[in-house]
């Protein structure tokens, strides 16, 4: 059974909630509308509607939010549009932001 000291103590103990952070695609002159659509498909797991949708913010607006994550899984995300990328000949860059 739990005593006051130890209700005191668990009042006490607060969790921190990790950081979030943004990850945006960046627009260049150079990669496909539809190989955003896809990466964003593949890697955000994103619908279509969604993919065109955040395709179209990046081209008119310079960059788009792909997903809100904790840092390693942005990072990992980061990581993934880099290599696909680079794999598929385009210069695609993301980028995460804290939130």
């Amino acid at each position: 059974m739990a005593t006051n000291t130890d209700l005191d103590l668990l009042e006490e103990t607060k969790l921190k909630h990790p950081n979030k952070y943004k990850v945006l695609i960046l627009n260049d002159d150079y990669t496909s509308m539809e190989f955003v659509i896809k990466i964003l498909m593949e890697v955000f797991h994103k619908n279509y509607e969604e993919a065109q949708q955040i395709m179209l913010e990046v081209h008119q607006k310079d960059k788009g939010i792909c997903g809100i994550y904790t840092h390693e899984i942005a990072e990992t995300k980061v990581m993934q549009v880099h290599k696909d990328a680079r794999e598929s000949g385009f210069p695609l860059r993301a980028q995460m932001e804290e939130e």
